[in-house]
């Protein structure tokens, strides 16, 4: 008997069918000879729905009580699911984050699991009964509040049971058959991956792909869970992602995995700052102290004829909701700081190629800048891993580059990939 998370979104619990539809696939999978616990998420875009409900009583709500209101939306999915199930005459119990173990720090809104002690969950299944667990909460001790864990939270707490319950697989459902070589919903060419290294997966969802959360993925790859990316809607296998070491020397290296493109952040160019030692980490600790997280840097040539009046330019990206907040940061430290003006654009998109074979083979970097002056696309910033190479372009830019890159990189499949329900989660 082997025992089988699994996670479904937004879109595949959208409604009361779909509901139905998913308990029916649930009880397949237990009729198989498995033990099945599931996490949901919230139905559709009830969190959004809340978010705004919340904005319209309050200019900032306050973090505790936001969780409180958030979590709602699982609960309401976790419950009638096991309703479901349970009246196509399977067993099945319901548990929120907190029944079901999982401990997070006292973050609000962007909580951190701190351990999972499934006790509940795991006599449940020992009692024959498919357990639901509704994602994307936990429970902090110390404080006795209700967490969040941020938005994708639900991967993150599927991982994090997968681990804890030592199942032998964890099953994300979404609405699309898998992992693909691009956004089908950008590139309708992509391919889907039969297999993955966790490596690669790792960087196109830290790149903005969409199909798997980036917490959920470190997750899975500090506690070696397998993960298998399927749809909701078809009966296809899907894509594994293999975090296993002997699983990927196994697994043909592609020099390419997949291109992923990210429209949610901003850019901030601090000007004239002097070329000094300490006043790049000056800048990065006002921006930490506002509670922003970074991605691309970038910092130019100095200038200037004399040591003491040399200055720089340094460039960076950020989300967009982050932009306001570290642009005040930066303002009401500028006579410490001591740069010129700053600027910033929220107009901005990126695009990443991954591919685990991009350590040992030569012309990546030839073939994307070629692609993309072919399709005269204009490159703001260049970022570079081991497995990965980021641009930023224009946000009216960013798809053509990625469909011009995919075409170019032979990613192209033969057929338009299907989409289901439309929204990737």
């Amino acid at each position: 008997m082997a025992l089988i998370v699994q996670k479904y979104g937004g879109s595949s619990v959208g409604d009361a069918d779909k509901i139905k539809h998913v308990a029916r696939r649930i009880i397949d999978c237990q009729a198989e000879g498995n033990q099945v616990c599931v996490v949901v998420s919230a139905m559709g875009d009830t969190t959004d729905e809340l978010l705004d409900l919340a904005n319209q009583v309050a200019v900032n709500p306050e973090g505790r009580e936001l969780d409180m209101l958030l979590t709602a939306g699982e609960r309401i999915s976790m419950a009638l699911l096991a309703m479901a199930i349970n009246e196509l005459g399977a067993k099945s119990l319901s548990f929120t984050g907190s029944q079901a173990g999982i401990m997070t720090d006292e973050v609000h809104g962007n909580a951190r699991i701190a351990e999972v002690n499934p006790d509940r969950v795991a006599e449940a299944l020992d009692a024959g009964n498919i357990a639901i667990v509704a994602g994307f909460q936990g429970f902090n001790r110390d404080s006795r509040d209700i967490t969040t864990l941020g938005r994708g939270g639900s991967d993150t707490t599927a991982v994090a049971l997968a681990s804890a319950l030592k199942a032998d697989l964890c099953e994300i459902y979404s609405d699309v058959d898998g992992v693909y070589t691009a956004d089908p919903r950008v590139v309708p060419t992509a391919k889907k991956l039969e297999a993955i290294d966790v490596e690669s997966m790792l960087e196109l969802a830290a790149a903005g792909a969409k199909i798997l959360h980036i917490r959920a993925v470190e997750f899975a790859r500090r506690h070696n869970v397998e993960l298998r990316v399927r749809s909701t809607f078809s009966n296809d296998p899907g894509t594994i992602v293999l975090a296993d070491e002997n699983g990927v020397k196994q697994m043909e290296e592609s020099i390419v995995s997949g291109i992923a493109t990210d429209k949610t952040q901003a850019k901030i160019t601090v000007i004239g700052i002097p070329d000094v030692p300490g006043k790049a980490a000056a800048v990065f600790t006002t921006v930490a102290e506002a509670g922003a997280n970074i991605d691309m840097i970038v910092q130019n040539t100095p200038t200037g004829s004399d040591v003491t009046d040399r200055v720089s330019d340094i460039t960076f990206t950020l989300p967009k909701g982050e932009l306001k907040k570290v642009l005040d940061a930066l303002a009401q430290n500028r006579d410490v700081l001591g740069y010129r003006e700053l600027e910033s654009d929220d107009q901005i998109g990126k695009l990443s190629v991954v591919g685990a074979g991009m350590r040992t083979h030569s012309g990546v970097s030839a073939i994307l800048f070629r692609a993309l002056a072919e399709a005269s696309i204009n490159v703001e910033m260049i970022s570079t891993s081991e497995i990965r190479i980021s641009v930023i372009t224009g946000l009216d830019q960013v798809d053509d580059a990625a469909r011009a890159v995919h075409k170019a990189f032979d990613l192209d499949g033969d057929s338009v990939a299907t989409i289901y329900a439309g929204t990737g989660r």
